[in-house]
């Protein structure tokens, strides 16, 4: 399953596609850019759609907050299959990568870059140099809270395509044993 995550702001969005072993592609897109490949582009290239999430824990918010809550609805209604679009809370993922809601954004970043191989070059392997690319190669910025959403979907999900995925290949679904 190939996960499109996204880390939505008032005028960029952070992106992460993801496979499942390395990040195939990321970046940071203007939002009217953004809307415009989830309409045509992106469902060609992932099945599954995920979205971090506002919330305001009864702090008040300010304009920029409801700004980026119209660009998610916006990224929703864009993408082929509006009703299948997971929405991830910032809480959920600093719970699920790092065991507490109190990680900050260094603390999640690591935890991403121990989730890989050191495989590539340079100080951080796992990122790697443009001559040994790691399995992270090229993540930064706002991309790097879009991994967070799409790892914990995937971790999230894996039960599920597991199950899914077993019939298959043991032949059950073919009706071959």
């Amino acid at each position: 399953m190939i996960i499109l995550a996204l880390d939505p702001g008032t005028t960029q969005t952070g992106f992460v596609r993801y496979d499942g072993a390395r990040v195939a592609e990321s970046g940071v897109m203007q939002n009217s850019d953004m809307l415009l490949f989830l309409q045509n582009d992106a469902r060609l290239e992932a099945q599954h759609l995920a979205i971090e999430m506002i919330a305001s824990y009864g702090m008040a918010v300010g304009r920029e907050v409801f700004e980026t809550c119209r660009w998610i609805g916006r990224f929703q209604q864009a993408w082929h299959s509006p009703d299948s679009v997971e929405f991830v809370y910032r809480r959920e993922v600093k719970l699920h990568l790092c065991g507490t809601s109190k990680a900050k954004d260094a603390n999640v970043r690591q935890a991403l870059i121990d989730l890989f191989p050191a495989t590539g070059g340079g100080k951080t392997p796992q990122i790697g140099t443009k001559g040994q690319p790691g399995p992270l190669y090229g993540v930064s910025s706002h991309a790097w809270p879009a991994l967070g959403v799409a790892m914990t979907v995937m971790h999230r999900e894996r039960p599920r395509i597991e199950q899914i995925a077993q019939p298959v290949v043991q032949g059950e679904l073919l009706g071959v044993a």
